[in-house]
């Protein structure tokens, strides 16, 4: 499946310099030249924006038809 803007994306890896762990959801808004990297927005459920990360596209995937969503309290640094 083909990942395109305004897509939510899951983490297949974490970023732990934004904070971020695999399994994290955010939504692609803008997509780098051949698809080799997405920035990412990483919201809340409250709707604060944790971070907008550049993510190798080999660190992300497709939200799929049978994920469920799961709670974690964001660390602060």
């Amino acid at each position: 499946m083909k990942i395109k803007e305004h897509d939510c994306v899951v983490l297949t890896a974490g970023l732990p310099a934004e904070g971020l762990e695999a399994g994290d959801v955010g939504t692609v808004v803008h997509i780098h030249p051949g698809g080799a990297a997405y920035e990412v927005e990483f919201v809340t459920l409250a709707g604060e924006t944790i971070a907008v990360a550049t993510v190798d596209a080999r660190n992300a995937r497709p939200v799929g038809r049978r994920d469920v969503n799961h709670i974690r309290e964001l660390q602060t640094a």
